[in-house]
């Protein structure tokens, strides 16, 4: 129309005086103002941001000097949303940090996916009662022991392997040097989250100690014996019920033992066949703590139906036992148990072999520097003296370890063991032991290989009969390689 006013468009209109630049824009002129500053040229560098406000004290570069005094939570506060700022654009996120390692400790060698930690050790030692017994002469002793643990790395299933072996030679009494191997191999198959199949191989060798009863007069070496077998498992779980069975077979030999004058002493009566099981069924009350009740039985089937002095020992056991399992946040692990052991023989004449019975392997992290163990043992040893049923020999034992420095460790341990020899001859009241132990060492760390320890050692036993009675001393030296 002629003479009309034209139409306004939108970048003619001017806000009103007093309007802010925050709010709704009915014109887009904000919008269109930010978006063209966020637009950039390829290849232009990415700006910085401003600068975060400084802590009282802690200027950053260039800026000036705060005043002192102590950082307030408003500041802290406010440098919040600058502490990823200087980042690279693709820096990946950060990872926690990892929890803090003993210096001193083995790392342990890669192989695939499993995990190896060898190990060797050489003692020197001095004994002054290496036959235990009454008119035993002093002598020297030097012991090598390596040991290789090796353990799997998987997400599911598991494999472990722990080797130890070992042999002592006595400077003086030839007849005393000792090999030992002590192998054992564990697997777990995760069948499904709640269901587990265990399986072990074991395989063990020694000899007789010196001093037992089991022993012929003068014999020229300690008689080797091996005990090898194998247990299959299987663990069911039920919410905080756990359901366990499992069964044993077990072989034990012995070598003939070489007497003095050239000739050999026959062991075949020893050698026996062991088949046993037990089962247990265990309930976590609550998080890191499982009571058990646990039955476990096994047979003895000899080589011999009798021995040399025309007994049966043939026999058949049964142990029921209570316990509980630890696992409280690492400061306290392990397995602790007591129960009731009764073993029969074959042979009428015979007594049962019973008694009660403890087992214990318990870890408590008393502080970061000191670690207290409790090891508990029971078992039913076989015998070939006239008339005697067994031995029932417990044991139970403390050690203390304390880390002077992290470099320096300094080991305090006692034992006390109880030997009930069940039965007697000849008019002879039954024989009863006490062995008593007491030592300390001190560890010196060189690094994660190598070690240097220094250990004393008090070994006491008492009997009720004359003739076994001992006391020795006993001071060793030894260095450790590991990896």
């Amino acid at each position: 129309m002629a003479g009309s006013t034209p139409l306004a468009t939108a970048k003619d209109i001017v806000p009103p005086s007093g309007a802010g630049e925050t709010g709704f824009d009915s014109t887009g002129a904000i919008s269109k103002k930010k978006k063209a500053k966020a637009k950039k040229k390829p290849g232009e560098p990415r700006p910085l941001p401003a600068p975060p406000p400084p802590l009282s004290g802690v200027p950053l570069s260039g800026a000036p000097q705060a005043a002192a005094g102590h950082t307030s939570a408003q500041q802290i506060k406010a440098r919040a949303p600058y502490a990823d700022a200087f980042k690279p654009p693709d820096a990946p996120p950060r990872r926690m940090a990892p929890p803090l390692q003993d210096a001193y400790e083995p790392l342990g060698l890669r192989a695939g996916s499993f995990l190896l930690k060898p190990a060797l050790e050489v003692t020197r030692g001095y004994d002054t009662n290496p036959s235990h017994s009454a008119n035993s002469p002093a002598s020297g002793f030097t012991v090598v022991e390596p040991t290789l643990k090796m353990q799997s790395q998987w997400a599911r299933h598991e494999f472990g392997l722990d080797l130890r072996g070992s042999y002592s030679e006595s400077d003086k009494l030839s007849s005393l040097s000792r090999p030992l191997l002590d192998t054992k191999a564990r697997s777990r198959i995760d069948v499904s989250r709640d269901t587990a199949i265990n399986a072990e191989a074991r395989f063990y060798l020694s000899t007789d100690y010196p001093g037992s009863p089991n022993l012929p007069v003068g014999f020229a070496k300690l008689p080797v014996f091996t005990t090898y077998g194998t247990t299959v498992g299987l663990t069911q779980r039920i919410n905080r019920l756990e359901l366990t069975a499992k069964a044993t077979v077990d072989r034990t030999q012995y070598q003939k033992t070489l007497l003095i004058d050239g000739s050999t002493s026959s062991n075949q009566d020893r050698d026996f066949d062991q088949y046993g099981g037990a089962v247990r069924a265990s309930y976590e009350v609550f998080p890191g703590v499982k009571p058990f009740v646990e039955v476990g039985g096994d047979t003895r089937i000899h080589d011999l139906s009798f021995d040399r002095d025309g007994l049966q020992r043939d026999s058949k056991s049964l142990t029921p036992r209570v316990g509980t399992t630890f696992d409280m946040a690492r400061r306290l692990t392990g397995e602790i148990s007591v129960g009731y052991l009764t073993r029969r023989f074959d042979d009428p004449t015979l007594p049962t072999l019973a008694g009660i019975v403890a087992d214990a392997s318990l870890i408590w992290n008393a502080t970061g520097l000191t670690t207290v163990t409790l090891i508990a043992s029971s078992k039913g040893e076989e015998t070939v003296v006239q008339g005697v049923s067994g031995a029932l020999r417990r044991d139970i034992g403390v050690q203390v370890d304390h880390a002077l420095r992290r470099w320096l460790i300094w080991t305090v341990r006692t034992s006390y063991g109880l030997d009930d020899y069940v039965g007697a001859s000849n008019g002879t009241p039954e024989r009863k032991d006490t062995r008593t132990s007491l030592g300390t060492a001190l560890t010196y760390k060189f690094n994660r290989e190598f070690s240097l320890k220094g250990e004393y050692r008090y070994d006491q036993l008492q009997s009720n009969l004359p003739g076994p009675s001992y006391h020795a001393n006993i001071f060793m030296v030894g260095l450790k390689l590991q990896r």
